[in-house]
């Protein structure tokens, strides 16, 4: 093994992903009339800007709104993997939905790959687009024995797939499953092309501009927060979390995880494929190529958000295995990724209900977004021509399976109403005049609970920790400088203001600045 004097010490200071800050994209203006359109997409990440392209290749007038900007949330914080590999997850839908769902989710994840690969192919798109092959790894007899039964499920559906007794890494594992020809991307060169196209085809995108409602009807109205309105006959929610979620309850049949990724130079050279644990704490490995170099990017130590505790520690964690496998040079980049989970583990893309058949949704990931982004663009496209897709019933929102959904469902809800009541009787011991410089958390103010952030030049920034959702108390991410929430996964910046749903507003803000300037005379610094 190769060592180095690298240490934890050496982590960037700030969380900024690598393929938001390789490429900068045009800016986009402000909605800031009322329009009318076909198609109105809500949400400018993978699903949103492939629906776009398939659209207005059929001629559609579309627009696309996005309350940031482009590719800046979940799609530009991926791993980017394009594989229909995901995790240890067909064994498991045999059991719970039957094997002919089973092998149509593989077939449609199989198709979107195929269907990003032609895309690059025929307008030559450079996006580092490279055929790899997807392992699963067991590190102990527990999970050898589950990758054995993966393996029968890949038998049962059909799926090309062997297991193999070692990897070409240093890692000590027991059985691995393989699933060849798989690939992997830079996900924003890739989209961003098609953005191009999107555009010079006469669609619109507008930037800075949160979608909040939708007056329903044969041609829905979606409201935004500054006013405007856009009247078309579909709406699109390719947001990460719906922000309209009708009488579909999405918040209490989905639970939002984090998870965390550093790009990292080795001294071992990277011997290809891509790579994930079956075991916990989940480890997930690709290249990458970054400023020439090829790099490693290295991911897991996912939970729930809000309940991960220190974060940092979740970045060190992986610095640590990266350290003890390849031997760390250096690491430009860390960042964190945020995952909606449904009960049964198959994203809900399609009608918000049954009786709104002109408002569709998209979410529910779980991690795998560039083909599960991908089969959504193209479901949408197809409700929108009116024409069949086999798919439809794999995906349709309105499904529920009484194992595990069911099960699942109370899990999650009491999961729910517990940090709700705990968040309540929490008493913070730490004071404003605790906190150093770039340091947070959930202090008391004059008795009241506050959530404080100190930045690195000593300015204060104070908001209420009560989330502006359904009421759950937020907690500190000291990893990110993000506010959490523990309930359904709404993030806010250490100033308040949403960076992720289902919150569509901030978190009250207060200025302490006199009472923070008392005590700092009086404590003395």
């Amino acid at each position: 093994m190769t060592h180095n004097h690298y240490t934890n010490q050496n982590l960037p200071q700030h969380t900024h992903s690598y393929w938001t800050e390789a490429l900068h994209l045009p800016n986009y203006p402000r909605l800031n009339k009322d329009i009318q359109v076909d198609v109105v997409i809500v949400g400018g990440g993978i699903t949103g800007i492939t629906s776009a392209y398939l659209l207005v290749n059929e001629g559609l007038k579309v627009a696309i709104l996005e309350a940031d900007t482009l590719l800046n949330g979940t799609t530009g914080h991926t791993s980017a993997k394009i594989t229909a590999q995901h995790d240890l997850i067909y064994d498991e839908l045999i059991q719970h939905t039957g094997q002919s769902i089973a092998r149509l989710y593989y077939e449609a994840n199989v198709d979107a790959l195929k269907f990003i690969e032609k895309l690059v192919t025929t307008l030559h798109i450079d996006c580092d687009f490279v055929n790899q092959d997807a392992y699963i790894y067991a590190t102990t007899e527990e999970y050898a024995r589950k990758l054995e039964k993966e393996a029968l499920a890949y038998e049962k559906l059909g799926i090309e797939g062997e297991l193999v007794d070692e990897i070409p890494i240093d890692i000590a594992i027991h059985n691995a499953l393989v699933m060849r020809k798989q690939a992997q991307f830079h996900p924003l060169k890739y989209l961003s092309h098609l953005v191009q196209l999107i555009t010079e085809k006469g669609g619109y995108i507008f930037e800075n501009t949160t979608a909040v409602n939708i007056h329903t009807g044969e041609q829905p109205i979606v409201f935004t927060r500054d006013g405007a309105q856009i009247t078309a006959n579909y709406v699109l929610s390719c947001s990460h979390f719906p922000f309209y979620e009708g009488a579909g309850l999405y918040s209490t049949r989905m639970h939002a995880d984090s998870s965390y990724v550093i790009a990292a130079k080795t001294n071992k050279e990277y011997p290809g494929g891509m790579y994930i644990s079956a075991d916990q704490p989940k480890r997930s490995l690709r290249s990458a190529t970054i400023n020439g170099e090829e790099m490693v990017l290295i991911s897991g130590e996912s939970h729930k958000v809000g309940q991960g505790g220190d974060i940092l520690s979740h970045y060190k964690a992986l610095e640590d295995f990266g350290q003890h496998v390849f031997g760390l040079e250096t690491i430009p980049h860390r960042w964190s990724a945020q995952d909606l989970i449904t009960v049964d583990k198959i994203p809900y893309i399609g009608e918000i209900t049954p009786s709104q058949k002109n408002i569709l949704i998209a979410t529910g990931y779980r991690k795998w977004g560039m083909t599960n982004g991908t089969v959504a663009a193209l479901l949408f496209r197809d409700a929108v021509l009116r024409r069949q897709n086999i798919y439809r019933e794999v995906y349709t929102p309105s499904r529920f399976h009484m194992n595990p959904s069911l099960k699942n469902f109370l899990v999650e809800n009491a999961n729910v109403v517990g940090h709700l009541i705990k968040g309540k009787l929490e008493h913070p011991n730490k004071l404003l005049s605790d906190l150093s410089h770039n340091e947070g958390g959930v202090v008391t103010i004059n008795g009241h609970r506050k959530g404080a952030y100190r930045d690195t030049e000593g300015k204060l920034y104070v908001v209420d920790t009560t989330c502006t959702h359904i009421g759950c108390e937020v907690e500190w991410n000291n990893g990110d400088c993000t506010w959490d929430c523990p309930c359904h996964g709404s993030r806010f910046s250490y100033t308040g203001e949403v960076i992720e749903g289902p919150a569509e507003k901030p978190l009250q803000q207060y200025d302490y600045t006199m009472l923070d300037n008392l005590l700092s005379e009086d404590s003395g610094y």
